[in-house]
């Protein structure tokens, strides 16, 4: 996939050396390299620069990474790839559940993370294109989606969503009332295939859940089709 003059990454992590070895390795590619050391200068960092994508670590000095995530969410969408502890799976389940995109172990081989960023520019560089094609509004029972503004309502209120939760809605809605597998989501939302542990899809939906509620009425808003997938059943 061709690197566009917007791909700018953000890297925070206290890991000096870890940094230089993957500016290193991703500067080659076409990607321009911003990082810092601490939890509070990644959070000024995120909000004030026009990034692509931050990369950010989990344990950091002056604010964690999950507190910076949180701040970051608060006054962002920009996607968020969080490094965590190989084998950690509370890490990944929190920051999963505060807002990030995708998560990635460490240590890690550079051609996955190059893999996993890559996969979030995709979506998100295509984002206008199927706009563009799918510009009408989604409605199934109390929500609309309108993948033209990217935005969410239920009963007319706005629903603040994450961009894999609102691309994950668009999709679910796009088949409502029909299974869509697990791996069918991972690969069109996270761009990856999915892997024996990983519960990434899982918990964007429970997200989802929690913000536009469980229950439309007396029937599951998002079914769980076990060991399959899900299915959009409010209508």
């Amino acid at each position: 996939m061709p690197v566009t003059p917007m791909d700018q990454i953000l890297i925070i992590d206290d890991d000096v050396a870890l940094c230089e070895l993957v500016t290193e390795f991703l500067e080659p590619l076409g990607f321009e390299i911003h990082t810092v050391h601490r939890g509070d200068q990644g959070v000024e960092s995120a909000l004030a620069g026009n990034f692509s994508i931050v990369v950010l670590d989990v344990m950091l000095p002056g604010l964690n990474g999950f507190e910076v995530l949180r701040r970051i969410r608060a006054g962002s969408k920009v996607p968020v790839l969080m490094l965590t502890a190989r084998g950690d799976d509370v890490d990944r389940i929190v920051g999963l559940e505060i807002g990030a995109d995708d998560y990635l172990p460490k240590p890690f081989n550079p051609r996955e993370l190059v893999a996993r960023i890559r996969a979030i520019l995709r979506r998100s560089q295509s984002d206008s294109v199927r706009e563009q094609a799918q510009s009408g509004a989604l409605t199934a029972g109390d929500v609309e989606l309108d993948p033209g503004t990217r935005v969410v309502r239920r009963n007319g209120e706005l629903v603040e969503l994450t961009a894999v939760e609102f691309d994950l809605l668009e999709r679910l809605l796009r088949a409502a009332g029909r299974i869509t597998t697990r791996e069918e989501l991972s690969k069109e939302v996270l761009g990856r295939s999915t892997s024996p542990f990983d519960r990434s899809i899982d918990m964007h939906i429970s997200n989802l859940r929690k913000k536009l509620g469980h229950q439309l009425g007396d029937v599951e808003r998002i079914k769980t089709v076990r060991g399959v997938g899900y299915i959009y059943a409010g209508n």
